[in-house]
């Protein structure tokens, strides 16, 4: 199985747009030692050919430009993109859709609660109809009432991977009708399974409530690729540019009694890397106290271009 990272940074990649945190504009002026990161996304292969998409971040015309095997240049139109397959439906994780539309229609996997959301509360769906139908959709299927049950399936072309998906306890988007009102399937994490080596690797860029199923799952899994958003709960308001709690996201933070690092700590198998790294995160710092608290822990922080293997 072959992983990389399109992008490794949260909504509004690092650093932001509009932001002149001590992160973004240590970064615009060199004071700092860290390097630029788009919004999160992942490719996989079995083949290094054929590449399933995780999440089509705003940035995904200048993440498909850095990583050639997406254009693989075998036609006059050509694209190693066999499948996308959405993990929720925020705003920096599904824009990208919009960029694609050329290539229309796309084979797009996802929750009946992320159809829903894209279809009604932020319609790109129904906007993506217009070029060649938009895509065909894949329903991915959960138990509506079972947090616990993962639904698996199989992708066409992406040979030797089995794609195991269990819904998480996380946010839906601030524009859906649920936000507040959590529902199975607004975001999942996804358990990859190379049906030839054995060796799995577990997605999930938002785990806010990692329940007793998810943690075995992460215990079990070769290589974790989680949610590094917040080092700490109150980091918006510690950093000036907010009010909210890493919680009040849907986000673990990694700091903290029962944070994500206290989480890992135990977890021998797996190799851990964190992702989806919010902008105000003090781990963006490479020399960092933060960071190499984390080295201590054994824990990786992802960038644009890492590449894995399993």
């Amino acid at each position: 199985m072959y992983i990389h990272v399109l992008g490794s940074a949260a909504g509004g990649g690092f650093p932001q747009w509009n932001c002149n945190c001590a992160n973004c504009a240590g970064l615009r002026n060199g004071s700092i030692s860290a390097q630029a990161r788009t919004q999160s996304s992942i490719a996989i292969s079995s083949d290094g050919e054929n590449w399933v998409l995780f999440n089509t971040s705003p940035d995904i015309r200048a993440q498909l430009a850095a990583f050639p095997p997406l254009q693989p240049a075998r036609n006059l139109r050509d694209t190693g993109i066999t499948a996308i397959i959405l993990m929720d439906s925020q705003i920096d994780h599904t824009t990208g859709m919009l960029m694609l539309r050329e290539g229309c229609p796309h084979n797009v996997y996802c929750s009946d609660m992320v159809m829903e959301d894209l279809s009604t509360g932020f319609p790109l769906f129904e906007m993506l109809k217009h070029w060649n139908g938009g895509l065909n959709h894949h329903p991915i299927q959960l138990n509506k009432d079972d947090y616990s049950e993962a639904g698996s399936f199989s992708i066409p072309g992406i040979d030797k991977l089995r794609f195991h998906a269990v819904p998480i306890k996380s946010k839906a988007p601030p524009y859906s009708p649920h936000r507040h009102d959590s529902h199975v399937g607004d975001t999942i994490a996804m358990c990859i399974e190379d049906e030839v080596s054995g060796k799995t690797l577990f997605y999930a860029p938002g785990l806010g409530d990692p329940e007793p199923h998810i943690i075995a799952l992460m215990e079990e899994a070769d290589c974790l690729l989680v949610d590094g958003t917040f080092w700490r709960e109150d980091e918006m308001a510690f950093s000036g540019v907010g009010t909210k709690l890493a919680a009040d996201m849907g986000h673990l933070p990694q700091s903290g009694d029962a944070g994500m690092i206290s989480l890992l700590r135990d977890m021998q198998k797996p190799r851990k890397v964190l992702i989806h790294i919010n902008n105000t995160n003090p781990i963006l710092v490479e020399d960092s106290s933060e960071r190499a608290k984390l080295d201590q822990e054994g824990i990786e922080v992802a960038f644009d271009g890492m590449d894995i293997e399993l």
